[in-house]
């Protein structure tokens, strides 16, 4: 296959530029609006991952969120009595393959979506951080 000027196109070069610069630049809409209020937040590490961009404190993923700006679901880790509260919540569904582990799945369609969402996002935080750290000896 030949690009535009008749030269080769080496594969994995070309279409994915736009993509590479959104993750240079942390995103677009509510993907960036969500990695800049996260990326505040003291211990949180941001890394794209499989398609989404992953929110870690420490080893523990705690949520993510889709790259591509048609993807809209934002994947939390509960602890159980906060899924179940969540899952009251209108926007807010069991992860399709992960409920039975804490996972519920926010839509966030629009920047203003986020402030909702960050909500969730404490609690998923708070408790991931608790787990992650090193467990005291007696």
């Amino acid at each position: 296959m030949k690009n535009s000027k008749g030269t080769p196109r080496v594969r994995s070069l070309g279409h994915g530029r736009t993509r590479r610069r959104s993750l240079a630049r942390g995103g677009t809409g509510p993907a960036r609006a969500l990695n800049v209020a996260l990326g505040a937040w003291d211990g949180v590490r941001i890394t794209p991952m499989f398609g989404r961009w992953g929110y870690f404190v420490g080893e523990r993923l705690f949520a993510c969120f889709p790259l591509r700006e048609k993807d809209h679901d934002l994947w939390i880790h509960l602890g159980p009595d906060d899924q179940a509260r969540a899952l009251r919540e209108p926007g807010v569904r069991p992860h399709r393959r992960f409920a039975r582990r804490g996972w519920v799945e926010v839509r966030v369609e629009t920047e203003a979506d986020v402030p909702g969402a960050l909500r969730w996002l404490r609690r998923s935080f708070k408790t991931a951080r608790v787990s992650s750290l090193p467990a005291t000896q007696p």
